[in-house]
């Protein structure tokens, strides 16, 4: 008798402040990795797929996005720059 499966393993990355495509406010996003891996005998041996998302903290709105710009968020939050995701600006506060 052979037990086998796939087991899903989620991985925050980054928490990054960003304007939501959903509902339009700037929140902030976590940016998450989802591996789903093959198992025998309940032991996890290799990736099967791995796919990358952000959710709005403020509306609860998912996105999935791909690997490339995943890395660029994370390189982005790492270095405490992180820009508007979606293609719409972040507003910036007004000053007198």
């Amino acid at each position: 008798m052979i037990i086998f499966g796939t087991k899903g393993y989620l991985y925050q990355l980054a928490i990054l402040t960003l304007v939501c495509g959903s509902c339009g406010n700037p929140a902030a996003h976590t940016l998450r990795k989802r591996v789903t891996k093959f198992t025998l005998f309940f032991v996890p041996l290799f990736p099967v797929s791995t796919k990358y998302g952000t959710q709005c903290t403020f509306c609860g709105a998912e996105q999935k996005i791909t690997g490339e710009q995943a890395e660029q968020l994370q390189t982005q939050a790492a270095n405490g720059q992180a820009g508007p995701a979606y293609g719409q600006p972040q507003q910036q506060p007004y000053q007198t």
